[in-house]
C-alpha cells in the first residue's frame, strides 16, 4: 500500500513537471514566432512612422515620381508639384541580353529581401516578369549595364529612396527616343521578353494577328502567329522578328 502511494505521488510529480516544461516551451515558441513577426515587420512600421512624420512636416511632399534614364545610369526623384529634382542616384540597368522595362510603371511592393536584391526592394508592376528597384551585393556593378533587367542601387541609396517612396509611386524607366524601342529595333528571338516585344504584340492584335494575352513575353504561343504573319506579308520563313518584319508591321522609328 505505501509502496503503491509512493508510486503515485511520483507519478503525480512527473506530470506537474511535464506541463510546467510543455509550458514553458510553448512560451518559448509563442515568443519565436512574436520576435520573427516584429523583425520581419520592422522595416515596414519604420517606413510608415517615418512617412507619417514627414507629411505632417511637408503635406506636399507625397507628390513625388521617379524618373530613370537607362542611358545615363541616373535615378530621379521628382516633385510633380514643381517638375524640380529632389534626389538622384547612379543606377546599374539590364544588359542587352535582359534589358530593364521601358515605360511607365508604378510600385506596387515594398519590402526587405537581402543577398543580391540588397537591403531593400520596390517592385513594379511589369506584367512580363518580376522587375523592381532594389540594393545589391555588387556595387561595382553600379552604373554599368549590368543586370537581369532591374534597376539596382547601392544599398545606402535605395534605403534612402525606400523610406521617401510610397507603394504608388508612379516610375518612368526611360530608354532612348525610340519609346518602347529604347535606342532602336533589335531582332526578338522566341524567350526575349521586354517593351520592345509587348510593343510588338499590340501592333499584331491590332490587326488581327495575335489573340492571345499582351504580356510581353516571346513564348511558344506566338511563335506560331509571327510565323502566320511572315508567311502572308511574303517574309521568309523564321522566328525572328527582324528589320522586314517591323517594316511590315508597319512599325517606323522617328526621331
Amino acid at each position: 500500500m505505501k509502496r503503491s502511494f509512493i508510486w503515485i505521488l511520483i507519478c503525480i510529480v512527473c506530470i506537474v513537471i511535464l506541463i510546467g516544461v510543455g509550458r514553458i516551451i510553448f512560451k518559448d515558441i509563442e515568443l519565436s514566432q512574436y520576435l520573427t513577426n516584429v523583425f520581419r515587420n520592422k522595416g515596414i512600421r519604420e517606413y510608415s512612422l517615418w512617412e507619417e512624420k514627414k507629411m505632417k512636416e511637408n503635406p506636399d511632399y507625397k507628390n513625388l515620381a521617379i524618373f530613370i534614364d537607362i542611358n545615363s545610369k541616373a535615378l530621379e526623384l521628382i516633385n510633380l508639384d514643381d517638375n524640380k529634382t529632389i534626389k538622384k542616384y547612379t543606377i546599374a540597368s539590364g544588359k542587352t541580353s535582359t534589358p530593364s522595362p521601358i515605360g511607365s510603371w508604378k510600385i506596387i511592393n515594398k519590402g526587405s529581401w537581402g543577398r543580391s536584391f540588397g537591403t531593400r526592394w520596390m517592385g513594379l508592376n511589369v506584367p512580363w516578369g518580376k522587375y523592381g528597384i532594389h540594393g545589391t551585393n555588387k556595387p561595382n556593378s553600379i552604373g554599368w549595364a549590368s543586370s537581369h533587367g532591374c534597376i539596382r542601387m547601392r544599398n545606402k541609396d535605395v534605403e534612402e529612396l525606400y523610406k521617401i517612396v510610397k507603394t504608388g509611386t508612379p516610375v518612368t524607366i526611360w530608354g532612348g527616343t525610340f519609346g518602347p524601342f529604347g535606342n532602336g529595333f533589335r531582332i526578338l528571338k522566341p524567350g526575349y521578353r521586354g517593351s520592345d516585344v509587348y510593343e510588338v504584340q499590340k501592333r499584331m492584335k491590332r490587326i488581327g494577328y495575335y489573340p492571345l494575352y499582351v504580356d510581353g513575353i516571346y513564348g511558344d504561343g506566338m511563335k506560331a502567329y509571327v510565323i502566320k504573319f511572315r508567311k502572308d506579308k511574303g517574309l521568309s520563313m523564321t522566328h525572328d522578328v527582324d528589320y522586314k518584319f517591323y517594316e511590315a508591321l508597319g512599325i517606323k522609328l522617328f526621331e
